[in-house]
């Protein structure tokens, strides 16, 4: 499900620095930390620590909760819940396009000097663990799945020096970015919608707040197709850093809490029926997702 930090010695007696996710226990969906033993709800931390911590990962990181007491209450094995997107709606969804050279040669394009950046909507994302599910071939037959890193904003911020783009990092995660390839090489300018098919995006289900993160250039960021490495580069390898990519949109309009920039992939899997692919980020997690062919089902007309 997720990879998870080291064992500590003090792990329950003391706040620590968090990986959060969002789960489905008893047919209900928690907020909750992740620990070495397995994940922590907030709502069993607020009854035994007297909190009011919302049981809403895009609340508490409104809120900047970055501590939670997860002394004395029993963790719930990771094996007996279902993980899901942290949040649904992210305020917005920025993903930047060519930022791994090994990428740009994939598709035969140039790397943009500026940050590629286009925007997803909230409509096109899936569960983490779930299904991938290809549109209808007439509409795509050439889809690839991109691993990335992507950056959870932590507070409301407008023009952010480089060197204070840190600040404003709430945490990192990993994210499932698809492309309709084919749709894009009729026409470049056709990247939202080759980008914005349903089921082409998603992010969790771990949330690592910033702190527990030391160097970020030294993430290595892989994609996983059918249980082989498809692409495997590091962040220093970037041609836009995370840093310079929190600075340079902060130029253009104001980053709120919950924004999900997602950063880049060195080379994409291209995705069929019955395939199965991942991200995976160590010291950050794993999201994984099944692919499977579908249908052109007419819905909410009158046939």
């Amino acid at each position: 499900m997720s990879e998870t930090t080291p064992a500590r010695e003090t792990a329950f007696d003391m706040l620590i620095s968090m990986r959060l996710m969002t789960f489905r226990y008893g047919g209900q969906d928690h907020a909750g930390v992740v620990t070495p033993d397995g994940v922590v709800p907030v709502l069993e931390i607020n009854t035994k620590h007297d909190l009011h911590t919302p049981n809403s990962l895009l609340e508490i990181i409104k809120l900047d909760i970055r501590e939670l007491p997860t002394k004395g209450v029993a963790p719930i094995p990771l094996t007996d819940v279902e993980p899901r997107l942290p949040y649904a709606v992210p305020p917005k969804i920025w993903c930047i396009g060519l930022n791994y050279k090994s990428h740009a040669e994939d598709i035969a394009a140039v790397q943009p000097e500026e940050p590629g950046s286009f925007m997803k909507p909230a409509s096109c994302m899936f569960q983490p663990g779930g299904n991938i599910l290809l549109p209808p071939t007439d509409v795509s037959d050439d889809v690839d799945a991109e691993g990335e890193l992507g950056l959870i904003i932590g507070r409301s911020c407008r023009f952010v020096p480089v060197e204070k783009a840190r600040e404003v990092i709430y945490g990192f995660t990993t994210t499932l970015d698809l492309t309709a390839l084919d749709v894009l090489r009729k026409n470049p300018r056709y990247l939202t919608r080759a980008k914005s098919i349903d089921t082409f995006f998603s992010f969790g289900p771990v949330i690592v707040t910033a702190d527990e993160v030391g160097d970020i250039d030294d993430l290595e960021v892989i994609t996983e197709h059918n249980d082989g490495i498809c692409s495997r580069d590091f962040v220093r390898n970037m041609k836009h850093r995370p840093l310079n990519l929190v600075a340079f949109h902060s130029n253009f309009f104001t980053l709120h809490p919950g924004d999900v920039i997602s950063t880049g992939c060195p080379k994409g899997a291209r995705i069929k029926h019955g395939d199965t692919v991942q991200a995976r980020i160590e010291g950050i997690g794993t999201i994984k997702a099944t692919v499977t062919q579908g249908d052109r089902v007419p819905f909410g007309f009158t046939q």
